[in-house]
């Protein structure tokens, strides 16, 4: 996604981190959004294009009645075994790809939100974005927001997070940074700010002054 085609910028952070909100504010900007989980989701929901080959790789039991992925259940085996994780990723990981690179394409913005969880990790996602923003806060912070919103218990997403880049390797590829320490308008104002800068980036607005100190 660089070069050719839409300006690209990745969105990642840690779970509980506030990418969502980012994400919403740019998509209500005028952003394309393009966010992995969501597609992770539909491929996985009843019907979806993954539930065959997760089946056939996991057998029956990680799907309910329903024909829809059981995330539960498929959690619980990814974290208890790395070898099911990577199988799973097997799975998914190119379909997601390939519907990202398809969504990308059709958009019709002045510049490309990739959604990424995993994006430090991935080096097929870094790859495809001109820059990459990350949204930070503090460890604890993480937590008590995934408690709050799905009721995991601490153990559960302490294991999600050692799953993921470090917050200071996110830090460490990041171009962009906003800081999701304080309140939703606090979040909002650096969003707003970066909308601004990636127009300019993506050739839809003039690029600021530069400001210089004295």
């Amino acid at each position: 996604m660089r070069g050719a085609g839409p300006f690209v910028v990745g969105l990642t952070g840690g779970i509980g981190s506030g990418k969502s909100a980012v994400a919403e504010r740019w998509g209500a900007l005028g952003a394309a959004i393009v966010d992995t989980d969501v597609i992770a989701h539909r491929l996985t929901s009843a019907g979806g294009e993954a539930i065959s080959p997760i089946a056939a790789a996991f057998g029956p039991e990680v799907v309910t009645s329903e024909g829809a992925l059981d995330r539960a259940a498929m959690r619980a085996r990814a974290f208890a075994d790395p070898a099911a994780r990577q199988r799973l990723e097997s799975i998914l990981h190119p379909l997601i790809r390939q519907v990202c690179e398809d969504e990308a394409a059709r958009a019709v913005a002045p510049y490309v939100v990739l959604v990424v969880p995993l994006l430090v990790e991935s080096g097929a996602y870094r790859d495809r974005c001109a820059r990459v923003c990350v949204v930070d806060c503090p460890e604890s912070e993480q937590i008590a927001r995934v408690k709050r919103r799905s009721g995991l218990d601490e153990t559960t997403v302490r294991a999600i997070m050692a799953a993921q880049a470090s917050r200071a390797e996110r830090l460490a590829v990041a171009d962009d940074v906003v800081d999701n320490s304080r309140d939703l308008a606090f979040l909002i104002a650096q969003a707003d700010a970066l909308h601004q800068r990636y127009l300019a980036l993506a050739g839809v607005l003039p690029l600021p002054p530069v400001r210089t100190a004295g």
